[in-house]
Parts: C-alpha cells; structure tokens; sequence
C-alpha cells in the first residue's frame, strides 16, 4: 500500500510540474505573440511614414527634372540630356516603388469589409481594366466560370490585377500570348482561383523568392517592376485566411494560385 502511495505521489508531482512547464510555455508563447504583433505594427507604420515622407521630395524632382527635359534640353549636350533622362526615370520608378509600398503597408492596417463577392463580375472587370493597358498586343483570353467566394471585394480585385497584369507583363514576347483564368474545386470551405500564362517562366529552384518583398527573379531592364506585386497577393491572401502558390517552368510559362474561402 506505501508503495502504490509513493508511485501515486511521484506520478502527481511528475504531473504538476508538467503542468507547470506547459502554463510557462504557453505564457512564453503569449509573450512572443504579443512582441511580434507589436513589432510588425511598428514596421507597417514606419514603412507608411517613411514612404508618405518621400512622397513631397520626389515630387520635387521629378517635376524640375521634367521641367529641364521641356524647357532647357535645347542648352545641354547629348551627355547632360541623358543625365537629365536618367534623373527623370528614377524618380519615376522610385514614385512607383513608393506607391507600390504605401499599398502593402495599408493590407496591414485597413479594417476588411467582408461580404458575399461576385468573383464573375469581379474578374471580368480586372480583365477589362488590364486590356485597356495591353496597347493591342496579340492576346488570347481563356476565362473559366467562377463561384462566388467571401472575402473584401476592394482587396480580392486588387489580387486578380496585379496576378494578370504579370500574365500580361511576363507574356510579352509571347505571339500569340496565352492567358488562362479559371477556378479549381478546392475544398468544401475554400475555391482555388489560378491565372496561367505562356510566358517566359521561371526555376521553381527560387519559387519560395516569388512572394517576398522587392524580390524579382528578372532583370528590371527584362520586364519592368517594383517587386511588391505578389507579396501584395500573398498579404490579402493571408488575411482572408487562404494561401498563394506558383508552378512554372523556365520558358514554359507560369502558374498563380489562390486560395479564398467559399461563400458563407
């Protein structure tokens, strides 16, 4: 009996200090919840001020620099006009950069207005607004049926125009370019909406580079970018509880997933 009372009480103590290391893991874990929330809302408000303030100077020189180019080309040699060119580009595509920026940043801090959405209607619209920018190039549009899905319309269509316009961008020296749009079942809770393009590919070797930000597997002289587009689309992604993933090959094309949750 004094045995079965020693192993009893061994057992007990075995279990409360057990007990306690898990209570201590989960405070722990808590602690380090709470840290890296902090830390990203202190990253996402300094990342907004700091491309807000960059915003006024850049104005600045973009605008004298286009005033050089129009109103005293005519007095610079070919070298200083090119300076001035070269001046007048980067501020452009730093003005890109900056807004590009100023967009991944507000994912993180705009309030998601969820709803039933149309995702039909929606990529219909997202194709019409990429045409229009497509200069009448040679393009064959293969567009599925979709479901509707839930989520925040606004950042849904956002996620359709940037992953076309990079079907678009990437398929460029493509005669005809092919663009395919269409919906995979997925699961009973989610709908797994692709855009696939015959393009100029990539290494699935640095697939994991394709989301992170100001990451590019191509040149910018290749295929103009910031580098912010498909971190945008993983960010939304993530916020409506879904995922992105690619596929492709290197002058085969590529393909973009999302995954969004059915219609509640």
């Amino acid at each position: 009996l004094r045995q079965a009372r020693d192993r009893l009480q061994i057992e007990l103590d075995q279990r409360q200090r057990r007990e306690g290391e898990i209570r201590r893991l989960n405070q722990e874990l808590t602690l380090r919840a709470s840290e890296l929330a902090a830390a990203n809302k202190e990253l996402e408000s300094f990342t907004y001020s700091v491309s807000h303030d960059l915003r006024a100077p850049l104005r600045h020189l973009v605008g004298f620099s286009e005033l050089l180019r129009k109103h005293a080309s005519s007095s610079l040699d070919e070298k200083g006009q090119k300076y001035v060119e070269t001046i007048f580009d980067a501020g452009k595509r730093m003005g890109s950069l900056i807004d590009d920026l100023l967009t991944f940043s507000r994912i993180g801090r705009t309030e998601s207005r969820m709803a039933t959405v149309d995702l039909q209607g929606l990529i219909t619209e997202a194709i019409a607004e990429v045409k229009q920018q497509t200069n009448g190039r040679d393009i064959h549009w293969e567009v599925g049926a979709f479901p509707a899905c839930h989520g925040d319309r606004s950042l849904l269509k956002l996620v359709m125009l940037n992953l076309l316009s990079n079907a678009v961008k990437f398929s460029s020296l493509r005669k005809p370019a092919r663009i395919e749009v269409g919906a995979l079942e997925g699961s009973a809770t989610s709908v797994e909406i692709y855009v696939k393009d015959n393009g100029v590919g990539f290494d699935m070797e640095y697939a994991g580079k394709l989301f992170g930000v100001f990451q590019r597997l191509h040149r910018t002289d290749e295929f103009e970018g910031t580098g912010i587009g498909l971190a945008t689309v993983q960010r939304i992604a993530q916020r409506h509880g879904g995922s992105v993933r690619a596929e492709g090959a290197v002058d085969r094309g590529a393909t973009f997933y999302v995954s969004l949750p059915r219609e509640k």
